[in-house]
């Protein structure tokens, strides 16, 4: 007689699709955030760009987290912004008091996160970075953010993404005339 599935079996195979890069699901787990792991999205089409998600998602530009990575005199450092804004890189070097803050290289990013550009999530990372987060990002009550994959996202309260990510509140946002 053929066995029938047990109820986890089930749901691994129905959340298969849904899954977070592996060092994610993991880092949600140590942070006590498993239950994130049913909110997360996968998309069939690259959620790479913020303006991708948002469309996919069917959100605000704004309310996607863009995990960014810059070089602060050569040292890496997480910038979250909101999707519809440019980061500032002389608001972020006067922030950290740095000499020169520039846009880290792809082969920095991935080797600083583990994930590559597109795919970046706020936390869990393969090594600690300093993280700045800019305000504009707790004016929604959920933000979006890339769950490791350029596939796959995930929602969360935007003052608990910046606490996970030990991030530090800034005005880093590029300002438009």
């Amino acid at each position: 007689m053929p066995r029938t599935p047990t109820a986890s079996v089930l749901l691994m195979t129905a959340t298969e699709d849904n899954a977070a890069h592996p060092r994610f699901a993991e880092a949600l787990s140590e942070l006590g955030l498993d239950e994130l792991n049913a909110r997360i999205r996968r998309f069939p089409d690259a959620t790479r760009t913020a303006a991708e998600a948002a469309a996919a998602i069917g959100c605000e530009l704004s309310q996607i987290c863009k995990s960014l990575i810059f070089a602060a005199d050569g040292v890496p450092v997480l910038v979250l912004m909101d999707g519809a804004s440019r980061v500032d890189v002389e608001l972020v070097r006067k922030e950290l008091g740095a000499e020169k803050v520039t846009r880290a290289q792809a082969a920095v990013v991935r080797e600083t996160t583990g994930y590559a550009i597109g795919g970046v999530p706020p936390f869990g990372h393969r090594t600690r970075t300093r993280v700045l987060a800019d305000r504009s990002l707790l004016a929604h009550d959920t933000v979006w953010a890339a769950a490791g994959t350029p596939y796959v996202v995930f929602p969360m309260a935007p003052e608990s993404l910046v606490a996970h990510a030990g991030a530090t509140l800034a005005d880093v946002r590029e300002q438009t005339a």
